[in-house]
């Protein structure tokens, strides 16, 4: 049975009370503070826990704080990179623990949609300062993609705490690669700290070829390829994927509880265009709509949810929006026009990838030829499948041409599993 992450999670009161002292930004005992985040040791110690509950790399402080003492630390972080306590809707930054616990963090790295979460898709993220803690922010979106020498000079340790979603062209794995390899060539340690994939439950889609490499899909995986950020980087380095075949010094403090059959809801947005379970779902089927000139949601509030064009015929499509600028999607597709499309807000929860909507899209086109863009190739990593879809094939039949690599993958795959 898939359970909820969070359901009925409790921890002992002065955990709580840490917790909101640190984000609250009181001063607290270091000493005092350092015993009480002991999370793993009172969760086990609880007689209100069950052994079903997933405990989050990032709660797991006393495994990974006694690495980081006299240390000068950097952090790979997001709006998603916190420590929960006793209710979802509580938790505080991991940033604004470790300072709290007098870790010396240095830097923060930001990948795409910035160190809070708010930039739109593809949207510059500049360098700055975070106003909160005055620790300097680097950007790791746009030209400087991989963090330069001069960037890490002066660190011993990086830490990589980001909520990924499992799929190839979900952006947070090609950060993952190069903050790998730059730490690699440096000689810097890399702490992942290990997060629940809410699509970890299956593996589908087309591997990727070489040849059609970028930073919507780095690796020859599938596009759902049904591991957490820590077994992805074990993977990254196992297979000798960084440049030059360098291995990083890499250490993943695991999750505790967890299982790739486990439902997790996300307590936070880990992008502005996935506000919620169904969108994350739905992802990796409606990510490839981004390749052609139907809008997969953006500019609504059904992003990932809903789809639809100007060019769709309308006969067939009698679901209607109209696309406009929001947090997210300043510039959506198709802003203004009125689309004609699907909406799959209340379809059951795939265990699947889902071609049915691509491939009646372009077949209710109004205009064939119009339908796919230059970056469709790059989201599905193969020229193959839109060959496939013009030339009339089944859903069932490009499947079936998938299979043995993906009999392939799933064998590798298993190398790098750290849980069930």
């Amino acid at each position: 049975m898939r359970l909820s992450m969070f359901k009925n999670r409790v921890f002992q009161i002065n955990i709580v009370l840490v917790l909101i002292l640190i984000s609250c930004g009181n001063k607290t005992n270091h000493e005092t503070v350092k015993n009480d985040l002991i999370l793993e040791e009172v969760q086990n110690n609880s007689t209100t826990v069950t052994q079903t509950e997933i405990i989050v790399g990032a709660n797991r402080i006393n495994t990974y704080l006694p690495l980081l003492e006299g240390k000068h630390i950097g952090l790979v972080a997001n709006q998603t990179s916190v420590i929960f306590n006793s209710d979802n809707e509580l938790h505080t930054h991991l940033v604004d623990s470790l300072i709290a616990l007098k870790v010396d963090v240095k830097k923060v790295f930001a990948p795409e949609h910035g160190f809070r979460g708010t930039a739109d898709a593809g949207e510059l993220v500049k360098d700055g300062t975070d106003t909160k803690t005055g620790i300097p922010i680097v950007s790791l979106y746009g030209k400087n993609k991989k963090p330069s020498l001069e960037q890490l000079t002066g660190l011993d340790i990086v830490i990589f705490d980001i909520q990924d979603v499992g799929a190839r062209f979900y952006t947070y794995i090609s950060t993952l690669h190069y903050v790998m390899e730059a730490c690699a060539e440096a000689g810097i340690t890399v702490i992942v700290l290990d997060r629940p994939n809410p699509n970890g439950h299956y593996v589908d889609g087309p591997t990727l070829k070489m040849e059609y490499r970028s930073f919507v899909g780095m690796h020859p995986i599938p596009v759902v390829h049904g591991m957490t950020i820590g077994e992805y980087a074990k993977m990254i380095n196992g297979e000798g994927w960084l440049k030059n075949k360098v291995t990083c010094d890499l250490k993943v403090i695991e999750m505790k509880h967890y299982t790739h059959d486990k439902t997790y809801s996300l307590p936070i947005k880990p992008s502005p265009n996935l506000p919620n379970d169904q969108a994350i779902n739905l992802y990796p089927s409606l990510c490839f709509f981004e390749g052609t000139n139907v809008n997969a949601g953006r500019g609504t509030s059904k992003q990932f949810q809903i789809y639809g064009s100007p060019y769709l015929d309308k006969d067939v499509y009698t679901f209607k929006y109209l696309p406009s600028p929001n947090q997210g999607a300043k510039f959506p597709k198709h802003e203004g026009k009125l689309c004609y499309g699907e909406d799959l807000s209340e379809r059951e929860q795939l265990n699947t990838l889902d071609l049915s909507y691509l491939i009646n899209g372009y077949h209710n086109s109004i205009d064939k030829k119009l339908f796919f863009n230059d970056f469709f190739i790059k989201l599905a990593g193969t020229e193959l499948l839109q060959k496939q879809i013009e030339n009339g094939l089944s859903e069932a039949d490009i499947k079936a041409s998938w299979q043995d690599e993906l009999s392939a993958f799933k064998t590798m795959r298993r190398l790098y599993l750290i849980y069930e």
